[in-house]
């Protein structure tokens, strides 16, 4: 009895000696998706039953826990809306990562909102957003001039009024523009041609910076830009939100009321009506008005979606038009007067201030449609259609003689069909994917009457497309890769003189990319993505004879370009702690035969007034540069930020430098928060500056030279007042508060005017 009482002891003392010299020092890392569209999901909570601990994921996602001890767990995890996920794991020596999948679920909880779908673009490249307060913060501004808020995103101008936003230095038919999911289809070949959106129906604005012919096709080697509605609600909830803005700069005002709610009868029923008008006046040079810049552009748009488990719908329709003027003083009426103004870089004309709109001027109207559906095969696979229509209708007005003086010179009308059917596979064992096919026709035609021969002839477009996209995720580390296939078909054809010209071409070509994205810890991510991507032609740059009246030049195109091809590096290292955010972007772009149009030098004299003439040409290019943005916070008042970037661009086969490329540039600013809740962006004073540099890459030759750099300050004001249940945001902004006169090496018309002088903006936001 004695022997067994000890050996008891020995027994239990060296159990003792064994736990006690166990190390419990093991780490837990991982993250928690959706498991239907691999969505971050942010504050679930993830708890381990055995070591009695737990933590809530971050914004991405990812959770960490420390000091934990070997051997067998039980992790639970559980998300409102979602079914709860219970397993068991064993702990080793070392990091575990682990990636964990949450399904919805069907529940009725009172106060809880349930959304409908809303379609995300997953990519390992680098990827900038705008939402919440920092788009109230830009309401009002057209789309380039909103996006020129995040690093490495710039524009490129004719004018005050129109702007095209302009990523890593590339732009145009370069840049894939998505409204609601759709890809935005216009005459946006010309550098004047502004997007026919309206960035009051975006819930979110997202660049991605990479290369993404993939995903998308041709038009998206320059990058993507997501236009993102909120998703349609389902519940009985009824939202309305009214924006009122207006300028001192043009003395413009600018109305826009959305509305959204979910019926009580039908759940899974949703609805969103949108609408928003503006007008505005000739902008102010720091020094003189220039006239004929205003502008009255009136939006409208309406979903209607309906939501269940499986089955997912939304139709969506949207309305744009807008009449704006083009700054008269670019229409000179002979060489000498053009050289005249040239050399001195300011108007001759002593316009004054008015609304109204003469020749040479703009009017667009766009008109958009799409239907599209889901249904849930299974929990692992969906099954996803997509169709499009669209009309555009762009006239342009010159200043000509008599009767003429009605007619547009350019009358254009495309109509673009584009049609989607793609199957998403979600697998709980770590992969994801898609492989789809995407299909566009496109038919453009020139309006008979305007009695000027058109400057791109009548064509017919097909484009088809197959996509095989994959994805690996497990804990802090994700894989991708894709490729995809592209056959284009263009037929022209148009009169010059009596003789009918007609001709067909052919472009195909193949793109791929891979990429990763790892989580080093729970404050610093890299991702990297290596892309190749092809772009054909534009008909513009093959079949341009003429003068372009909105960008008051001659523009000459050639038949014998081939497709750009180009392979994109994309590298990006983000940073986050509870002070201080942090993002880092290098890229490298090779292309090969790039399309540019270049100052030939010479002009072109007729009725219609002196023009300078442009060509294009063709030439292998090296893109590179850094685009840097961060945040510290120096105290829960006080806050600072700073983004800016530089892009080289060189035409490696004559060792020079093309035209508008966007010089170094860098945005800095300090802000403080005050009343009662002083952590938060609703009440605060932010002061500003914009430094950009002298363009001092320039090409052999220019009509002028780059202007000399500037610098900006701006001061804002926002506050947030309760008015009734609900709060009223009202924000005052000065841009260009010292009246500085300066020139945009982006603008095009930076030859005849200075840029826009000092501006003062009131804002009314009110959600109820």
């Amino acid at each position: 009895m004695i022997q067994k009482a000890i050996l008891l002891c020995l027994a239990l003392v060296a159990s003792v000696g064994t736990l006690s010299a166990q190390k419990c020092d093991l780490v837990l890392r991982g993250r928690v998706l959706h498991l239907e569209n691999n969505l971050p999901i942010e504050a679930a909570y993830v708890w381990l039953s055995e070591s009695a601990t737990g933590v809530a994921t971050d914004a991405n996602g990812n959770f960490v826990l420390k000091n934990l001890c070997p051997g067998p767990q039980t992790i639970q995890i559980t998300f409102i809306g979602h079914k709860e996920i219970k397993q068991s794991i064993v702990l080793n020596s070392g990091t575990s990562n682990l990636t964990f999948k949450m399904e919805e679920e069907a529940v009725a909880l009172s106060g809880v909102e349930v959304h409908g779908h809303r379609e995300v673009v997953q990519t390992t490249t680098a990827v900038s957003s705008l939402y919440g307060e920092a788009l109230i913060q830009v309401r009002g501004e057209n789309l380039g001039e909103s996006l020129k808020r995040l690093a490495g995103v710039t524009t490129f101008s004719t004018g005050s009024t129109i702007s095209k936003p302009v990523i890593h230095g590339l732009h145009s038919n370069r840049i894939l523009i998505l409204n609601n999911g759709i890809r935005l289809e216009g005459q946006q070949w010309g550098a004047e041609h502004a997007p026919e959106i309206d960035p009051f129906l975006a819930d979110e604005l997202t660049v991605i910076k990479g290369a993404e012919t993939v995903r998308f096709g041709p038009e998206a080697m320059g990058g993507v830009i997501l236009v993102n509605p909120a998703p349609l609600p389902t519940s009985k909830k009824q939202v309305t939100e009214l924006n009122l803005i207006g300028n001192s700069n043009g003395r413009s005002g600018n109305v826009a009321v959305a509305h959204s709610g979910g019926s009580g009868k039908i759940v899974g029923l949703g609805y969103r009506i949108q609408g928003s008008t503006k007008r505005a006046g000739n902008i102010q040079s720091p020094n003189y008005f220039q006239g004929n810049t205003g502008l009255s552009e009136t939006s409208l748009s309406s979903s209607l979606g309906y939501s269940t488990d499986k089955l997912g719908t939304e139709a969506y329709y949207s309305f744009f038009t807008t009449e704006l003027g083009i700054l008269s003083d670019a229409h000179t009426g002979n060489l000498s007067d053009l050289l005249k103004i040239i050399e001195n870089g300011a108007p001759f004309s002593n316009a004054e201030f008015t609304y109204s709109l003469i020749n040479p001027k703009q009017v667009v109207t766009h008109h958009l449609g799409k239907i599209k559906a889901h249904y849930h095969l299974n929990p692992s696979w969906k099954l996803n259609f997509q169709y499009g229509f669209q009309s555009n209708h762009r006239q342009e007005y010159d200043k000509r003689r008599g009767d003429l003086n009605a007619r547009p010179s350019l009358d254009l009308e495309l109509f673009t069909n584009t049609a989607e059917l793609f199957l998403d596979h979600n697998l709980k064992s770590h992969w994801t994917g898609s492989i789809g096919l995407h299909l566009i026709q496109q038919a453009n035609s020139n309006v008979p009457g305007t009695g000027v021969t058109p400057l791109i002839p009548n064509y017919d477009l097909v484009n088809g497309g197959i996509y095989l996209l994959e994805k690996y995720q497990k804990g802090p580390l994700e894989l991708e890769g894709g490729l995809r296939y592209d056959y284009r078909s263009l037929s022209t054809s148009r009169y010059l003189g009596n003789r009918l010209q007609e001709k067909t071409l052919t472009y195909q070509n193949g793109s791929a990319f891979v990429g990763g994205l790892y989580q080093i810890n729970p404050k610093l991510a890299f991702t990297s993505n290596l892309g190749t991507a092809w772009r054909p032609p534009n008909v513009n740059e093959l079949f341009s004879q003429g003068l372009h009246h909105g960008a008051a030049a001659v523009e000459l195109g050639d038949t014998q370009l081939i497709s750009e091809k180009s392979i994109k590096w994309v590298n990006s290292l983000e940073f986050e702690s509870k002070k201080t955010t942090l993002e880092l972007t290098a890229y490298a772009n090779q292309i090969r035969d790039y399309i540019y149009l270049n100052p030939t030098g010479e002009t072109f004299v007729s009725l219609r007034g002196t023009f300078n003439v442009y060509e294009y040409l063709q030439a292998d290019a090296f893109f590179y540069g850094l685009d840097l943005s961060g945040t510290y916070s120096f105290s829960k008042q006080f806050n600072g930020y700073a983004k800016g970037s530089i892009i080289r661009a060189k035409n490696t086969e004559a060792n020079s430098y093309f035209p508008f490329i966007p010089s170094d540039r860098m945005d800095w600013g300090l802000s403080y928060s005050f009343g009662k809740h002083a952590d938060n962006d609703n009440n605060r004073i932010t002061l500003s500056q914009v430094l950009v540099a002298q363009q001092s890459r320039e090409p052999d030759f220019d009509l002028s030279p780059a202007p000399p750099g500037y610098a900006l300050v701006n001061l804002g004001f926002s506050k947030k007042i309760k008015v009734g249940a609900n709060g009223l945001r009202i924000s005052v902004q000065a841009n260009n508060l010292l009246n500085t006169e300066y020139k945009e090496y982006m603008n095009r018309f930076r030859y005849f005017t200075a840029d826009m002088g000092r501006n003062l903006q009131l804002k009314l936001n009110y959600q109820f």
